[in-house]
């Protein structure tokens, strides 16, 4: 079986595109996390997800607006737009989680487990 040479690189161009934007999306998620004011849910993979989902969402709407020309986040437009994009996901993920707003008529209330405090007895020395 004889496989095109303009196939092979155009599969590898693809490959090259998509693992550059996954190390970009990891990078532009902690930005967009750093730049998020307040306690950031989610760990270490839903950065990585918001990441790589600001980058698919930024870079394709630039993609999409400048036709004909090959869009990556390691442009400064790239890199600007993934981080807007990765913010907004973050900002909807914070909004609709209810970091912000409480759904009901009452309010939520976190219960702390009560802990016993310890008694310090006064101690005196007297210097002789």
């Amino acid at each position: 079986m004889d496989i095109d040479p303009e196939f092979i690189e155009w599969v590898r161009g693809w490959i090259n595109d998509i693992l550059v934007w996954i190390g970009f999306g990891t990078v532009v998620g902690l930005l967009a996390k750093a730049i998020m004011p307040g306690r950031d849910p989610g760990g270490a993979i839903a950065t990585l997800a918001m990441g790589i989902g600001g980058t698919v969402i930024g870079c394709g709407l630039l993609a999409f607006f400048f036709e004909g020309r090959r869009v990556t986040p390691v442009s400064g437009w790239g890199f600007a737009v993934a981080t807007a994009g990765a913010f907004i996901i973050l900002f909807f993920y914070k909004l609709l989680g209810g970091y912000w707003f409480v759904e009901g008529e009452h309010p939520r209330m976190r219960l702390r487990p009560h802990r016993r405090r310890r008694r310090y007895r006064a101690s005196y020395y007297d210097d002789v």
